[in-house]
């Protein structure tokens, strides 16, 4: 995940195959999510802190393992104006394939409904 920004610093070469910008459009933009990654030194542990243009902020931490990772949310803040029913709830699936595709699989609980599969998105490099 990236900003449109400069990167104020190199990034960490454990995180470098997950340098993608999410961009998603059906015939226009409709979401987008612009973030850091963050690793504990000497740890397998990972966080995401990612705003959303839809209004909502979110803390993830998670798991490394292997060529998977899973998050789970830790935080979840919005602007007061953010569409209902609100998030409760998010927790992330992802892992690097051996033909370098990246799939990621979200699930999400909103009010009043459980933790259910949101969306699973295949990603392929472009450059």
């Amino acid at each position: 995940m990236s900003c449109p920004f400069n990167h104020p610093a190199e990034l960490n070469p454990a995180v470098l195959p997950l340098d993608w910008l999410l961009r998603t459009w059906h015939k226009k933009p409709l979401h987008r999510e612009c973030g850091f990654i963050r690793l504990q030194p000497g740890t397998n542990r990972v966080a995401f802190i990612i705003a959303q243009n839809s209004g909502l902020v979110e803390i993830e931490e998670g798991e490394l393992t292997g060529q998977q990772l899973t998050l789970h949310s830790t935080a979840l803040a919005r602007t007061s104006f953010a569409k209902q029913p609100y998030v409760q709830q998010i927790s992330r699936h992802i892992q690097l394939k051996p033909d370098g595709k990246l799939e990621q699989t979200i699930s999400m609980a909103l009010e009043g409904q459980p933790l259910t599969q949101h969306l699973h998105i295949t990603y392929r490099r472009t450059d």
